[in-house]
């Protein structure tokens, strides 16, 4: 039962398959409308020699793709490219698309055409130049804040044992000349007995002046010159005591009073910063 089952379905295939190669081949042979009907109205002649031995389903799948739906006035509904890439031939020309559609330049255009394109990013290259240079140039600090930055002080006015206060980027700083007796104080100190040890030597230039900026280590207050328990600063606000060096000795402060970048320009100018 089963080989006699298989035997039917494999003659419907072969019927099916060669209806379909049929209707394929007969509008291409002048044949007109294929009529519907059974396999035998389509043609009287027997079935095209075909070389080899082919499968029924090659017809079917070549029917399948080679039949198109069309519309009463013969136009297919797929379009010409699809068409012609199922159904390639050789009869299609494709020479007049290949062609050069426009003639070379003129060869003595072609400088002046060089010339205007090269100049024209000469001159791009120039403005972005530009643009660059003025970008870098506004970061740079202008001349009021280099003014700040450095500040020149004479000393020849300021007397021994005295202090003198001078505002430098924004923050007071403190001048003290000392006398004999200040110096040989600042260096008898025990650095053992310092909370942030330092020598005298490491804080100035010039031992007869002390530079130091007038803002207390701990929260920012200005100290007060000539105070405290040490003849040094000493800070209200919560009573840091400071030395002759300006180093911190008693208060809540951790660290000295912070000694600016100077240098000595004569014997009695100075310059900070």
């Amino acid at each position: 039962m089963m080989l006699r089952g298989a035997g039917r379905r494999l003659i419907s295939y072969s019927r099916n398959g060669y209806y379909s190669y049929s209707a394929a081949v007969a509008p291409f042979e002048g044949k007109g409308n294929v009529a519907q009907g059974p396999m035998e109205q389509i043609s009287p002649n027997p079935r095209p020699q075909l070389k080899g031995l082919q499968p029924p389903f090659l017809f079917r799948g070549f029917a399948a793709e080679t039949l198109v739906p069309r519309h009463d006035i013969g136009v297919t509904d797929v379009p010409a490219t699809v068409a012609a890439i199922k159904n390639p031939t050789s009869k299609i020309e494709y020479a007049e698309y290949n062609h050069e559609r426009f003639a070379p330049g003129d060869p003595s255009k072609r400088a002046f055409t060089y010339f205007v394109l090269t100049g024209g990013r000469f001159a791009y290259a120039s403005f972005i130049r530009l643009l660059v240079l003025k970008f870098i140039l506004s970061m740079s600090a202008s001349k009021d804040v280099l003014a700040m930055a450095s500040l020149e002080v004479d000393l020849s006015n300021i007397e021994a044992g005295s202090t003198v206060t001078v505002k430098w980027r924004g923050k007071p700083v403190f001048i003290r000349r000392r006398t004999e007796e200040d110096i040989k104080l600042a260096n008898s100190v025990n650095l053992g007995s310092l909370r942030d040890p330092q020598e005298d030597a490491q804080r100035v230039i010039n031992p007869e002046w002390l530079v130091v900026i007038g803002v207390c280590t701990h929260l920012g207050c200005v100290p007060l010159p000539n105070a405290g328990d040490y003849g040094g600063w000493f800070c209200p606000c919560h009573g840091s005591h400071y030395d002759i060096s300006g180093r911190v000795r008693k208060g809540p402060a951790p660290y000295n009073l912070e000694v600016p970048t100077y240098k000595f320009l004569e014997d009695n100018k100075m310059l900070i910063g």
